[in-house]
């Protein structure tokens, strides 16, 4: 089964991390190994926001951390992160289409 992250974070700069986003996105074109993101808000916290990584499995998921431009990536929205960004890394257990 696949392994998926999600990484809660708090900012007032949503439009400047889908910069940062699309830039890494750029950059590692060809080596990424993320196979799907997606970006949430949370409706009940504004400025809240989670981003739901999925990857094949949990050591492809460690070969795409390795990679400069996700240390780049990381080190940038940190800097427009209210607070550290929490991580909660998962393996998936079930996976259906409904």
């Amino acid at each position: 089964m696949s392994f998926v992250q999600v990484i809660e974070y708090k900012t007032a700069h949503p439009d400047q991390l889908n910069e940062i986003m699309d830039q890494w996105k750029a950059e590692t074109q060809g080596n990424r190994t993320a196979t799907h993101a997606v970006v949430m808000s949370d409706r009940d916290h504004p400025g809240t926001y989670m981003e739901f990584v999925e990857f094949p499995n949990y050591e492809e998921a460690m070969r795409n951390s390795a990679l400069p431009a996700t240390s780049k990536f990381a080190q940038q929205i940190m800097e427009l992160c209210d607070e550290p960004p929490i991580f909660h890394n998962l393996e998936v257990v079930r996976d259906e289409k409904l």
